[in-house]
C-alpha cells in the first residue's frame, strides 16, 4: 500500500544491477540524515530463471514490470506465454502476438522466452479419440510440416532463435488435440517430425520441453517420451490438486515431482516446471511453501508460476496466505513494515556499455525515501 510522504528526511543513492540481483550482492546506501553507510540484507540468490504466465498478448508483457514491483524489484527472467491452437495458421505463430515477447526477450542477455505451441488444430474442441489417432498419423506422415516450418522461421527472424518450445504440453491428458493416449507410436513419431523440421530452420537454437501434467491421467506419460535426441528439458505442469492431497502425494504419486527428477536425471536432461499453482485444493500456504523448497532443493531449467485465478498469488486476491507466502520468498529485498520507511519508485540513467561490461547493466537506480513525522 503506498501513500502520499508528509516529510522528506533521507535521499538514499543505490546502484542496482541485474548481476548483484542474481548474485545475492549487497548494494550499499548512504543516510544523508545520519551521514552513515548502511548495507542490508543481500537479495537472494537465484539462480533459476523463472516468471509467471501473465497473459498471452501484449498484456502480459506489459504486466512483467508490475508484478516485478509488487516483488520489491526482484527480476522476472522468464517471459511464457502460449499459441492459439484454433486453427493451423495459430499455429504459425501470429507475429502481432510473438513481437512484443520478442523485445521482451531481447531486452536482455539473460532472459528466456518459453512458447506453448498446440500439435493440431482445434486444440480443445473435445476431438474424439479415433480423429486425434488420424491426425497423429498425418503429422507423423508430414502432413503439417509447413504450420512448423513457418512458425520456426518467424521466430528466428524475430530474433527468439533460442526459444523453450513446450511442444504437445499435457499429452498425457485427455483435454488437447495433440494428445498422445489415442495412438502412443504415432504421437512420438509425429513429435520427432515436428522436432526435425523446425531444427532444419538456419539459425535456430531451439530447446524443446517435454511437458507432462503431473501424474497418470489418461496415460502414464513415460510411454509418450519420444526420445533423448528429440528432447532437451523434461518439463512437468503440477498444480495443487487430487490426485495428491498433500505435497508429499504430490512428490510420492505415480508419474509424480519425485518420479519426473529420477526420469531426468536417468536421460540426463535439466527439469522445468513450464505451468504450476494453486487449484482444487484452495489457498494453501503449505502448498506454496513446499513448491518452493522443491524447486529450491532440485533446481530446474526454469519456472513460471500460472498467475490468474485461482492458480494465481499477484492478480488474485482469492488466495491471501498463499500470496504472502510467494512474496516473502520471492522478493529481492525484506518487505516494509507498517511505518517503516516508504520508497519511491526508481530513477533510472543510462550509463553506458562500459559499466554494463563491469556489472551486467548499464543502468543506475536512484532511489529516494523518506520517513513519516
Amino acid at each position: 500500500m503506498s501513500h502520499r510522504p508528509s516529510n522528506l528526511a533521507a535521499i538514499c543513492l543505490g546502484a542496482v544491477t541485474a548481476g548483484s540481483l542474481l548474485t545475492g550482492t549487497a548494494i550499499a546506501t548512504v543516510d544523508s540524515e545520519r551521514g552513515a553507510v548502511h548495507t542490508p540484507l543481500p537479495a537472494p540468490a537465484r539462480g533459476v530463471p523463472w516468471g509467471a504466465f501473465l497473459g498471452s498478448g501484449p498484456e502480459g508483457v506489459e504486466r512483467i514490470a508490475q508484478m516485478q514491483d509488487w516483488l520489491g524489484g526482484t527480476p522476472i527472467q522468464v517471459g511464457h506465454t502460449y499459441l492459439p491452437g484454433n486453427h493451423w495458421s495459430d499455429i504459425e505463430g501470429d507475429p502481432f502476438l510473438l513481437q512484443p515477447w520478442a523485445e521482451w526477450r531481447r531486452g536482455a542477455a539473460d532472459r528466456l522466452f518459453v512458447l506453448n505451441v498446440p500439435m493440431s488444430d482445434r486444440n480443445e474442441d473435445n476431438v474424439p479419440d479415433e480423429e486425434v489417432a488420424r491426425l497423429l498419423d498425418k503429422g507423423a506422415a508430414g502432413e503439417y510440416d509447413d504450420a512448423f516450418r513457418t512458425l520456426a522461421d518467424r521466430l528466428v527472424a524475430l530474433g527468439v532463435p533460442d526459444t523453450v518450445i513446450v511442444l504437445g504440453w499435457e499429452m498425457n491428458g485427455t483435454t488437447y488435440t495433440g494428445r498422445c493416449a489415442p495412438k502412443p507410436e504415432a504421437w512420438k513419431a509425429y513429435w520427432r517430425r515436428i522436432v526435425g523440421v523446425m531444427r532444419s530452420i538456419p539459425g535456430q537454437k531451439f530447446r524443446f520441453d517435454f511437458a507432462p501434467s503431473r501424474g497418470q491421467d489418461a496415460i502414464g506419460w513415460t510411454e509418450c517420451y519420444p526420445g533423448d535426441d528429440v528432447v532437451d528439458i523434461i518439463g512437468m505442469d503440477s498444480y495443487d490438486q487430487p490426485p495428491g492431497h498433500n505435497f508429499d502425494e504430490q512428490i510420492d504419486q505415480p508419474f509424480g515431482l519425485q518420479h519426473q527428477v529420477d526420469f531426468a536425471k536417468e536421460h540426463k536432461k535439466p527439469i522445468s516446471y513450464p505451468e504450476w499453482g494453486l487449484f482444487r485444493n484452495g489457498d494453501n500456504a503449505e502448498y506454496m511453501r513446499r513448491m518452493l523448497e522443491w524447486i529450491e532443493e532440485h533446481p530446474p531449467a526454469y519456472h513460471t508460476i500460472t498467475d490468474y485465478c485461482p492458480h494465481g498469488v499477484w492478480d488474485c486476491h482469492e488466495n491471501p496466505e498463499s500470496s504472502k507466502v510467494f512474496r516473502e520468498v520471492q522478493s529481492a529485498r525484506p518487505l516494509p513494515e507498517p511505518g517503516s520507511p516508504q520508497q519511491a519508485d526508481c530513477l533510472t540513467l543510462d550509463l553506458g556499455p562500459w559499466i554494463e561490461s563491469l556489472f551486467g547493466s548499464r543502468r543506475l537506480c536512484i532511489r529516494f525515501s523518506w520517513r513519516e513525522g
